[in-house]
């Protein structure tokens, strides 16, 4: 298993991410090829959760477009990821807040974390 891991951490390359949660607003920017062409395409949700360790953790974000909810997977060490923007601190009591899916209107609102 140590074996697994050790090959696994020699392959990856290590991006440096702000520290994020379930219920923050993030903007992640990821890179689109399209043919020959490469551009930058963001995607700005909210975190549902995070998920596994090392090499092989994700991040689920979901948005709303129109009033279909859009969720996307993404995992934390992909070289496609460009950066990651922290928009909101959420305060949320759970790791993955699945009810989320359900709310519409005010009950869907997270409410911030004040900083001081």
């Amino acid at each position: 298993m140590d074996l697994i891991k050790e090959v696994q951490n020699e392959f990856t390359t290590t991006q440096e991410h702000p520290e994020f949660a379930a219920g923050d607003t993030v903007a992640v920017s990821y890179k689109i090829r399209e043919g020959e062409k490469e551009r930058i395409q963001q995607f700005t949700g909210t975190v549902l959760q995070r998920r596994g360790n090392g090499a092989t953790e994700t991040f689920t974000v979901r948005k709303m477009s129109g009033n279909i909810g859009v969720e996307r997977i993404f995992p934390v060490q992909s070289p496609f990821i460009d950066e990651v923007k922290v928009l909101k601190k959420g305060a949320v009591r759970r790791a993955r807040i699945f009810y989320f899916r359900e709310r519409t209107g005010k009950s869907a609102r997270i409410k911030e974390k004040r900083r001081f």
